[in-house]
């Protein structure tokens, strides 16, 4: 089953934020997240919050889903409203994504009703960037035309892999194929943006296995990539493999191999990476939505187990849809915690986050230890620093302990 919510305080069952919030949240960047928690079948690595329809049992309908959100959306706009002009407060949405689980089994009419009602109640920027995600299989021309028409502008769809038996070990549905073929169906109907997802390091997976993957992928033709190092999650399907014997552990030093081929084989294609995992034929065809994150601006996300951040307040919601839904028809907050960063802990997250990001950080922003540690970090071949740090291909198999270095010193 999908992982535990974090620790946190009791969230206020009308779910306001301090006014200090509110006030800090003025003229910040403002995007949403919508989850959408329903998949026909669990994948076996899957660790996400989500659910099959044994999984959800009674009382809960996929029907129903987008009129709960909808009741979210409002309570958002209210707390976020505060007795104000929202506008003067909080900027039109700039970016709207929705994940899942599959966003893609519901109704592109259902999708749409969510996107009009966060524009009724807090307008859309002209450019707004609108997202979903969908596996190849759930997909046909005539939905994804319909996804046009309720305003998205970008498509993510789940290849993983483009062989067989890779796809197998993963539990992944679709036929080896498909995924190029909805790239090309998502071109026809008018996607501006279209990103495919991989998987590497699976049990049984080859260097060949994976550059075809990277060839299939490239070939397909979309305009932005990302690749994931697959991460054994406690509790799923695959962890008990690996833990029984069944099938191997993911190997730490043929991540960092597929990883090189990934990046060599993308930039040699006109990708250009711009965060660790993710890499853009151009700057326009970046996810503008996850740079918001990465940059620490301000979302709300909406639905069982989303979460939520403003001005250095985030939440959590109530996992199960059964239990979201019965809060919202109560006219009360599905958070089901709360917590206030201060300044150490934000300082923190700003240097996991902006390290990751070709962008890279500010050197003014780290504390003088940390400056401190530069010239060692660039010795080691890790970084490269000027006015900003920025990591090497060397240093981004090593993020994580560029960062641990950097907060050590701090």
């Amino acid at each position: 089953m999908p992982s535990a919510l974090p620790e946190g305080d009791p969230a206020p069952p009308d779910g306001r934020l301090r006014r200090a919030t509110l006030d800090a949240a003025f003229g910040m960047p403002f995007g949403v997240y919508v989850h959408v928690p329903f998949c026909d079948t669990r994948c076996g690595y899957c660790d996400f919050n989500t659910y099959t329809a044994t999984e959800l049992g009674s009382g809960v309908s996929r029907g129903s889903y987008a009129d709960t959100v909808l009741l979210e959306v409002r309570l958002a706009a209210d707390v976020l409203g505060d007795g104000d002009v929202l506008g003067q407060r909080i900027p039109p949405v700039s970016t709207i994504f929705f994940g899942g689980g599959t966003p893609s089994l519901l109704p592109a009419e259902h999708l749409g009703l969510i996107i009009d009602e966060i524009g009724a109640r807090f307008g859309l920027a002209a450019d707004v960037e609108i997202t979903t995600e969908a596996n190849p299989e759930s997909v046909t021309p005539g939905y994804l035309a319909r996804l046009r028409q309720a305003g998205f502008t970008r498509i993510s769809l789940g290849m993983q892999s483009a062989v067989p038996r890779v796809l197998e070990v993963l539990d992944r549905r679709h036929r080896p194929g498909r995924p190029e073929q909805a790239v090309a169906e998502a071109r026809a109907a008018g996607f501006d943006h279209v990103n495919l997802d991989l998987i590497y390091g699976a049990p049984y997976e080859t260097d060949a296995d994976w550059q075809a993957s990277l060839d299939a992928a490239v070939g397909a033709g979309p305009d932005h990539i990302s690749a994931y190092a697959l991460v054994v999650e406690q509790g799923t399907a695959l962890a008990r493999q690996v833990q029984a014997g069944v099938v191997p552990a993911v190997d730490d030093d043929v991540l960092a191999d597929r990883y090189v081929m990934a990046d060599e084989t993308l930039e040699a294609a006109g990708f250009s990476w711009y965060e660790v995992s993710n890499w853009a034929r151009t700057p326009d065809a970046r996810c503008r939505h996850n740079e918001l994150y990465w940059s620490d601006a301000n979302w709300w996300g909406f639905g069982p187990g989303a979460h939520s951040h403003v001005s250095g307040t985030r939440w959590w919601n109530v996992k199960h849809p059964a239990r979201y839904a019965a809060l919202l028809d109560e006219a009360r907050s599905p958070a089901a915690g709360r917590e206030t960063l201060g300044d150490e802990a934000r300082l923190t997250e700003r240097v996991m986050l902006g390290v990751r990001r070709r962008e890279g950080l500010a050197v003014d922003e780290l504390a003088p230890g940390a400056r401190v540690a530069l010239p060692q970090l660039a010795r080691w071949g890790l970084i490269e620093y000027g006015d900003r740090l920025v990591l090497t291909q060397r240093g981004r198999l090593m993020a994580d302990a560029v960062v641990k270095e950097l907060l050590a010193a701090s």
